[in-house]
């Protein structure tokens, strides 16, 4: 969606400066909104909350399209509306998985899925949106796409599950207002945040690596393929060690996956060729989707199930947050120091979040259940 909003608002004329601004806003506006709307989520039940949000969020985007224009104050607006009003899907998911009467293998092997399933869209999503644009303009595709997320919202809201799966709604404080950290009052689920939001640091790191690497290396088009293999072998390594992994505790597995995604990130330091960053990627990437699938594991043993959803997008926050921060601290160090730099501060990194998760580990075998219980 963010570079659907900045091709849009380069299409309508405005500069990069009003592109970024919009995109910014959108992603600032989520930041806030979403634990807000999770919180709300939880109290009040997925249907009336994915509902609204599956309404309005296609409408604000829409109304950023078509009656707004680059340069006004109203298109900034708009998108960080857009930003609050996404609908909580994920989070919503991952909180039903949580509570389904599932067995531990069963309930692991969904989180698996579904990270192997993000990982598919990391490559297929904006190819998605070329297709769309190649038939008509950038707002045409930014307005399909968010049509498409508003019915898929709907059709989360309204899915029939076994009785007891969505948990009795939350009912308000009956004295003084809830904390606004919710569920990361507890010490486990707040250090499990920082771990990932540390872990995924090196994610947008690599992500203003990447093409410049290439670009050095004479290849500026090829950057494309590259993320492909950095996708393709995260998707891979998902299916050939996820049933392995499964057997292990997740509070035991998180650190051990995370030493082998700084080890894997470090081969990137041993590429000269586009060929062979391609390669070091798509075999360093393997345990990536097994990190998350083991992150949303441990989410949902650690977290209250009367606030599951909004305990998960903090959790998704910190991802998203953490990425940022990487991509950030990659494009301030680009133009001093090179790419090369750059995998070694992702390396580095993603070396710290392994120590942390080690560091965290009998805070998180305390607190972490075998399994999930359905609410009742």
């Amino acid at each position: 969606m963010s570079l659907a909003l900045v091709l849009t608002v380069r299409e309508q004329g405005g500069s990069y400066a009003q592109a970024g601004l919009a995109a910014a806003l959108y992603t600032f506006g989520m930041a806030l909104g979403s634990p807000l709307i999770a919180r709300r989520l939880d109290r009040s039940g997925r249907t009336v909350v994915l509902t609204a949000t599956a309404v309005a969020y296609p409408a604000a985007l829409a109304v950023l399209v078509w009656a707004t224009r680059p340069g006004g104050w109203a298109q900034p607006v708009t998108a960080f509306a857009a930003g609050v009003v996404l609908p909580p899907a994920n989070a919503c998911m991952r909180s039903l998985w949580a509570r389904l009467p599932l067995r531990k293998e069963e309930r692991e092997t969904a989180y698996l899925w579904e990270a192997l399933l993000a990982e598919i869209l990391v490559i297929g999503a904006p190819l998605m949106l070329a297709a769309l644009m190649l038939a008509g303009s950038a707002g045409l595709a930014l307005t399909v796409v968010a049509v498409l997320g508003g019915l898929g919202t709907l059709g989360l809201a309204y899915t029939r599950l076994p009785d007891g799966t969505d948990g009795a709604p939350t009912p308000p404080p009956t004295q003084g207002r809830r904390h606004p950290l919710g569920p990361l009052r507890d010490p486990a689920l707040l250090a499990l945040t920082l771990v990932m939001a540390a872990s995924a640091v090196p994610i947008g790191l690599l992500t203003l690596a990447i093409p410049a690497f290439t670009d050095l290396h004479g290849a500026p088009g090829g950057a494309g393929v590259v993320y492909a293999c950095w996708g393709v072998g995260s998707a891979l390594g998902a299916i050939w060690l996820g049933r392995s992994q499964s057997e292990v505790a997740p509070q035991t597995r998180l650190p051990r996956l995370l030493l082998a995604y700084a080890v894997g990130t470090g081969l990137t330091l041993l590429a000269d060729s586009q060929v062979g960053l391609a390669v070091a990627l798509a075999v360093g990437s393997a345990p990536i989707a097994l990190v998350a699938a083991t992150e949303m594991s441990l989410v949902s043993g650690i977290a209250d199930g009367r606030s599951m959803a909004e305990a998960f997008t903090w959790a998704s926050l910190a991802t998203v947050l953490g990425d940022a921060l990487g991509q950030q601290a990659g494009g301030l160090l680009m133009d001093p120091f090179g790419p090369r730099a750059v995998f070694a501060v992702a390396t580095a990194t993603a070396l710290a979040a392994a120590g942390l998760a080690f560091t965290f580990r009998g805070l998180l075998t305390r607190r972490a259940a075998p399994t999930v219980k359905c609410a009742v």
